[in-house]
């Protein structure tokens, strides 16, 4: 029986398989998840209907589960239509689900183009496609290492 909140055998069996650097995709429902991924990387859908399940619960999910060293955001380029309306507002809830799993981690945007590929590298093993309706919701996630506890 797991102790963590991530019960899903698929992914948990992804992850198990997966090591430091390896890049995990939370997508969000409008992410060409079928074409933009790494050669290495595992498809679980998980998009029931709109707006479940949601990257932000995927997020706290997965950081019950796995070590990170970076939690990456898709960056709006400056001459999108929708950078003038400023951050994407779940960026706001992914802060809070980071900060209620006390991780240290910040979000680091990378811009869109980089973003994707990042995604098609041979590290990327695994992607979560969700059906969240949020703008500019995907993050990338890589794994961080295990470390023993200190004595």
């Amino acid at each position: 029986m797991l102790k963590h909140q991530l019960v899903h055998p698929e992914i948990n069996g992804v992850l198990g398989a997966a090591g430091h650097h390896s890049k995990i995709l939370i997508a969000d429902g409008n992410y060409p998840a079928s074409t933009k991924r790494g050669p290495n990387a595992t498809l679980v859908s998980l998009n029931l209907s709109p707006g479940v399940v949601t990257v932000s619960q995927v997020l706290r999910a997965l950081l019950s589960a796995v070590p990170l060293d970076a939690v990456n955001t898709m960056g709006i380029p400056p001459d999108d239509p929708y950078a003038e309306q400023g951050e994407p507002t779940v960026w706001a809830e992914y802060r809070q689900v980071l900060q209620e799993a006390n991780s240290p981690l910040e979000l680091e945007p990378i811009e869109k183009w980089d973003f994707y590929e990042a995604v098609e590298s041979p590290d990327h093993v695994l992607t979560i496609q969700t059906a969240d309706q949020s703008l500019w919701a995907n993050v990338l996630l890589t794994m961080g290492c295990r470390v023993a506890p200190e004595n």
